[in-house]
């Protein structure tokens, strides 16, 4: 389910394609050099920083669905179901703004507690 138009919806949708074929490199391509990413796991600032997250993220990914995703020209929102090695069903919903065409900031929401549960089962090498 897609709604309304615009630049953000335009790229909210590449950035979810993106990560979904865990391309970090595209991800990057479309973000700010300042661009921000609040999440569950704390805030961090810049191209880089966002890499090694998606990085991270993308080390765990089986797949993911899209369910939704609305925006305009200035803010997106999409939803997805993300199937991770870890937690096998969690429901993500991410807050897009973009900037002189560029993804400017992202907050991630998404439940971390059965992300924490499972750390908990990990033994450190």
């Amino acid at each position: 389910m897609t709604g309304t138009n615009g630049k953000a919806l335009t790229i909210a949708q590449a950035y979810f394609d993106a990560m979904a074929n865990k391309d970090a490199d595209k991800i990057v391509s479309i973000s700010a050099e300042d661009v921000v990413c609040i999440s569950p796991v704390g805030e961090l600032q810049g191209a880089q920083a966002f890499r090694g997250f998606q990085e991270g993220f993308a080390s765990m990914i089986k797949t993911l669905t899209l369910l939704a995703a609305f925006g305009d020209d200035d803010h997106a929102v999409i939803v997805y179901n993300a199937e991770t090695y870890p937690v096998p069903s969690a429901i993500v919903a991410e807050h897009v703004v973009i900037k002189n065409g560029k993804l400017a900031s992202t907050t991630v929401i998404y439940d971390g507690t059965p992300f924490a549960e499972y750390l908990k089962t990990v033994q450190p090498h």
